[in-house]
This record gives structure tokens, C-alpha cells and sequence, in this order.
């Protein structure tokens, strides 16, 4: 087996993947070649749909995360979990020291779980990337063996803490909202001149979000555009609701967007949940938002991420068990153009400069 230098973990979710997907197109910046680098991911999730289109190696593991659950099909669910992540800590182990990398690199999650493990064993440096303001599982546990955490937020309880934010795309951190920008995003996305709603729900979903969103369209949504990326779990249910009414040609559904900075720069306004990496893109571009935390996220993370974007005044928060299709349009009417604007500044302001190149600097430091 080729000989990798830096090992990428994490994934089963896009919130696990991008940060080190990007982190990678940094080293190849840095002057590592694409093939000195090793993804290993979740077979489960959008990883492969995101990592395999790049061309970087990647090997998928098999397992799913713990939930957080005593209800008895969870517990049998879990049994299953543990097991699978033990046969994919074994199997890790013997592949990184078949690669021998000089480095692993942790995005967090259970995916992550097998690497971290087989560095502490194996004794390869270890650098973590926890972009939400509290540490999931895998780093609160194993945080104390990393040579250094490189953080998306100030204060977050881990060892050797660099806050460099989070590790966005170049198509992110390169995007522009200008006039004619905006206009080649709509065109592209087949969007029209008026105002236009983004609904992103993450690679799976989220279904207080995808219910609101068809409450609001079943309901009337005079001169607003819609563009409602549902998650593939949704989304087979609502596109055959969807067949059920007439045709509306300013309501755009689908299962999931590749052209994430597209639809950020031709949005005037974006209903999200607030993961670390949606908060960091959304500030990036400078997009106006109405966030809702996911309720069930560990240490309510959620919450503390949107909070970045609502104490600037760049956001609005909405508790999961409030949001509806009348909640969602009395918030929507009361954005005036004005205030839109407002809270576009205002997002610019809380974004934190390239945090890829910074944590690859970190990373080729212990390579060479």
C-alpha cells in the first residue's frame, strides 16, 4: 500500500467532511501532492458524493454513531453501532500503519473515531479540528493526546487550543455578492429577480425546517422564491406531495446542492440549522439567516453557534418546537429591505480569515 503523510478522518456528516475536504485543498496549496493524502470517512452520509468527485484516495468505513437514547430499539440500535466501530478500529489500526502517515488530522464524529484511536496506539501526532463551540465525543475524550486543536471559537475546552475558525471552501471564501454575481448564481440556479428564500437542512434534512417550508408554500408565498434543498430523507415524500398541487414555477425542490456558494450568494435570506460550518459559510458571504438549533445537538452546540451570528445582529434565532409556516412568514415579513441589509453587514463582520490555510500551516509543520 502507498505510503500516505497525512491521514484526514472524520465524515457522516457534510458538517465532518468539508472542513478537512478543504483543509486538504490547503495542503496541495502548501505543496503536498494529492496522493501524500488519505481520507477516511464514513460509508454512510455524503461523504463519498463530496470526497470522490476531488480525486483525493479515500477509504470508507462501515458503522454509525451512538444515539443518545434509552428507548429499547435505540439501545439495540447502539449494540450494533459498537460493534460496527470496533471491527472498523481493527481494520484502521493495520491501514494507518500501512500508510504510515507523519500526521492524522481529526474533523470529529464517529467516522473519526477509528483513526484518532489508531494514532494514539500507533503514536502518529494528532491535530484536531473542532470548528462548534463544544467538543463532540471523539475529542472530548481523546482531545488530551492532540499536539494541537485548532478551534472555530474562542474558550472551547480542549488542550492546545488555536483558534483559526473554520476551514471553508475556496468556492466559499472566493465568493462575491455582487450585482452581477447574484445575477450568474440565480441563472444558474434557475431563480428569477424578486426575493429569494434558501431552505438547507444539511445532507439529511431537517424536518421541523422541510414542514415549515411546505406549511409556508401551501399557504401562499407572494413574491417570494423558494429553493428548498430538503435532504435526501425527506425528499422522495415531498416531491410526491409536490406532484399532488398545481405547478409553481417560484418553488424549487431538491434532495441535495452541490453549488452550496451559489445558492448562498443568489439568497437574500437563509432558513438553516446552525451547525459550525453553516454559520461560517453564512458569515463568510455575508448572508442574512433565520436559524434553528437543532434541540438534540450535544451541549445544545447549536445554540451557541447561531448565538455568533444573532449577537451581531446578522441572524435570527427560532427554537425548533416554535417554527411553522405562520412563524416562518410573519418573520419573513417583517425583513424589510433595509434590515436585510443590515444584518449582510453585519454577518461580514463575524468572519474569521482563511482558517484552512492556518491549519494547514499547523499540519505541515509536523510533516516536515
Amino acid at each position: 500500500m502507498t505510503r500516505r503523510t497525512v491521514l484526514l478522518a472524520g465524515g457522516g456528516t457534510g458538517g465532518h467532511v468539508l472542513p478537512i475536504l478543504a483543509v486538504a485543498q490547503a495542503l496541495v496549496a502548501e505543496g503536498l501532492g494529492v496522493n501524500e493524502l488519505q481520507f477516511l470517512c464514513s460509508a454512510r452520509g455524503p461523504d463519498k458524493t463530496l470526497i470522490d468527485p476531488t480525486g483525493f484516495p479515500a477509504s470508507y468505513m462501515t458503522g454509525r454513531g451512538i444515539q443518545r437514547s434509552f428507548r429499547p430499539r435505540a439501545l439495540l440500535d447502539n449494540v450494533a453501532a459498537v460493534i460496527g466501530l470496533l471491527r472498523a478500529l481493527g481494520k484502521a489500526v493495520v491501514q494507518v500503519q500501512r500508510w504510515r502517515p507523519k500526521v492524522v488530522v481529526s474533523a470529529g464524529g464517529y467516522a473519526a473515531f477509528p483513526a484518532v484511536v489508531a494514532s494514539v496506539v500507533l503514536r502518529v501526532p494528532l491535530v484536531l479540528i473542532n470548528i462548534d463551540a463544544i467538543p463532540g465525543a471523539v475529542h472530548r475524550i481523546f482531545g488530551r493526546f492532540a499536539v494541537c486543536s485548532c478551534v472555530g471559537f474562542e474558550g472551547t475546552p480542549l488542550p492546545h487550543p488555536m483558534v483559526t475558525g473554520a476551514p471553508l471552501s475556496r468556492s466559499i471564501i472566493e465568493a462575491t455578492t455582487t450585482p452581477e454575481a447574484r445575477r450568474r448564481a440565480r441563472d444558474l440556479l434557475g431563480l428569477g429577480d424578486g426575493r429569494v428564500l434558501a431552505v438547507v437542512g444539511g445532507s439529511l434534512g431537517a424536518r421541523s425546517l422541510n414542514s415549515a417550508t411546505t406549511e409556508l408554500v401551501q399557504s401562499g408565498h407572494q413574491g417570494l422564491e423558494i429553493y428548498h434543498v430538503a435532504g435526501r430523507r425527506d425528499f422522495d415524500d415531498l416531491q410526491r406531495a409536490q406532484g399532488e398541487r398545481p405547478a409553481d414555477p417560484t418553488y424549487h425542490l431538491v434532495p441535495f446542492e452541490q453549488e452550496m456558494a451559489s445558492l448562498y450568494v443568489a439568497a437574500d435570506i437563509v432558513l438553516a440549522r446552525s451547525g459550525a460550518m453553516t454559520v461560517a459559510e453564512l458569515a463568510a458571504i455575508g448572508v442574512p439567516s433565520i436559524l434553528v438549533p437543532l434541540p438534540t445537538a450535544p451541549g445544545d452546540h447549536q445554540t451557541k453557534n447561531a448565538a455568533v451570528l444573532a449577537n451581531a445582529g446578522a441572524a435570527l434565532i427560532v427554537a425548533d418546537r416554535e417554527l411553522n409556516g405562520d412563524v416562518l412568514h410573519d418573520l419573513l415579513a417583517g425583513l424589510t429591505p433595509e434590515r436585510l441589509n443590515e444584518m449582510r453587514t453585519a454577518a461580514g463582520s463575524v468572519h474569521t480569515s482563511d482558517a484552512a490555510a492556518k491549519i494547514a500551516q499547523v499540519v505541515t509543520s509536523y510533516v516536515r
